[in-house]
């Protein structure tokens, strides 16, 4: 039997799981997620891995996964250098253990190897969701929109055949959509709403966020609304309402509840045309690899309101949902659990199995 820890350390969100495997198979998952802006402390990132490795480990690891996102924060100067100091943080919480790092060819690859390349290695959290994902269906398209953006995965012949390398070379193919469930600007989404039968234009202040329109429809929970709001004040109906409206310079005196919902389904629905405009790229590309049938697999937490409609909109009806496919624990940390079950079939020699 082998305990394998997975990182998946995110610019805003770091998350952790822990898998138990014995004789090829998956005994248990256990996972634990995080909101920490690591722009905000950098200094403090080790602490933070310390704090998500207690609460998971209990018996001594066999080795650990890693992947990141984190080092595109501004914090860096280059990514190149924020890999390095995220590696550096990870080694200074394991100075013992084994530690492999996944890179954008769906591989687990040695720490120092990792350390020799690290635009290798960058951004390559997509990578493990498409890797299971693949396991389980042979051609697909995973839509994963996350709280930031959302992730265009192709897998053909159980294989992962991302066209990008790189988040620049994604945003250019369609593969990467930056905008998201949580932390998006509202001026980032549109640069226009409908009023008060006219077209505003918007602040391109940062006085709200995509959480701020899907709280109000009803497409999260405050609980859900894990990142910090624009303005610092709370995660209730009224202020999200509020942000929403000093969107157009005005606020909820000068608006209507109805006109700020208004808003806030206009919002929505550009998103969804954004994130359309990027499938609709990679789901072409994938039907010319392929003959067979290709499915939409959705992930992230915004699967139901974004990536579920987006598929629909497109006309595509083979739509799964991620929690079909993997332990109902891990969907809340997709990466982190990849790349654990990556590093014990790295260890093990052969391919893991598990059932969601």
């Amino acid at each position: 039997m082998v305990e394998v820890l997975g990182f998946d350390i995110g610019g805003a969100n770091t998350k952790a799981a822990i898998v138990r495997v014995k004789n090829g198979k998956l005994e248990s998952a256990k996972v634990a997620v995080e909101y920490f802006p690591v722009w905000k402390h950098p200094q403090e990132l080790n602490a933070l891995i310390l704090r998500l490795k207690n609460q998971l480990v209990t018996h001594e690891i066999a080795a650990l996964g890693v992947t990141m996102t984190a080092e595109l924060s501004d914090i860096y100067a280059t990514k190149r250098e924020g890999v390095q100091q995220i590696l550096c943080c990870v080694r200074q919480a394991f100075p013992n253990e084994q530690i492999y790092v996944l890179n954008t060819d769906a591989r687990m690859v040695e720490f120092l190897t990792a350390k020799e390349s690290p635009l290798s290695v960058a951004a390559a959290n997509w990578a493990a969701t498409g890797w299971l994902v693949a396991q389980s269906i042979k051609n697909s398209v995973v839509v994963d929109v996350g709280s930031t953006s959302a992730s265009i995965i192709p897998i053909v012949n159980g294989k992962v055949v991302a066209k990008g390398k790189t988040d620049l070379d994604k945003l250019m193919c369609g593969e990467l959509v930056y905008t998201g469930s949580l932390r998006t600007n509202v001026a980032a989404i549109v640069h226009s709403i409908p009023i008060k039968d006219g077209i505003a234009e918007v602040s391109s202040e940062l006085f709200a966020q995509s959480g701020d329109a899907h709280l109000v429809l009803g497409n999260i929970t405050s609980r859900q609304f894990t990142s910090e709001t624009a303005d610092g004040r709370g995660k209730t109906f009224a202020e999200s309402l509020a942000r929403l409206a000093r969107v157009v310079c005005a606020d909820t005196e000068m608006l209507t509840k109805q006109e700020i919902l208004n808003m806030a389904q206009y919002i929505h629905d550009q998103q969804v045309l954004q994130v359309a405009e990027g499938l609709t790229k990679v789901y072409n590309y994938t039907k010319q690899l392929t003959n067979d049938k290709v499915s939409i697999v959705i992930a992230g937490l915004g699967k139901e309101f974004i990536a579920k409609k987006v598929a629909q909109q497109l006309g595509l009806t083979e739509i799964v949902d991620l929690a079909n496919l993997i332990p109902s624990d891990a969907v809340v940390a997709t990466p982190a659990f990849g790349v654990a079950l990556m590093t014990a079939s790295k260890l093990e020699g052969e391919k893991i199995q598990w059932m969601p």
